[in-house]
């Protein structure tokens, strides 16, 4: 069994989890990562080198727009937030996973 069994399924929904974490506030990238990670007790670590290009990928489809701004640290970093777009695909992204997942939770069950 590989080292990190979530690798896959985080892959397929790493879109619906950024949209949902910045749904909750503006943020910069590593914050994305980290809010994830405690929401989920550690059970889901996004990979910067996944989570960078969904960000670019998210802002070129206008589902996030950005800006620079500081850190608590008084470093620079490009903060994230949801656009109008970005909120209604966000519902739409909930529906369709809860679907799946109510399907494959079905699936599991069956013996």
């Amino acid at each position: 069994m590989p080292p990190h069994p979530q690798t896959d399924a985080l892959r397929g929904s790493l879109d619906l989890l950024v949209l949902k974490t910045l749904s909750l506030q503006p943020m910069h990238g590593w914050g994305i990562g980290q809010r994830v990670q405690q929401i989920s007790d550690g059970v889901l670590e996004v990979n910067q080198g996944s989570l960078y290009p969904a960000l670019q990928r998210l802002e070129k489809d206008g589902l996030i727009d950005s800006a620079w701004g500081t850190t608590d640290n008084n470093r620079r970093a490009r903060y994230y937030r949801l656009t109008a777009a970005g909120r209604r695909a966000l519902g739409a992204e909930l529906e369709s996973w809860r679907r799946f997942a109510a399907g494959l939770e079905a699936v599991l069950r069956t013996s």
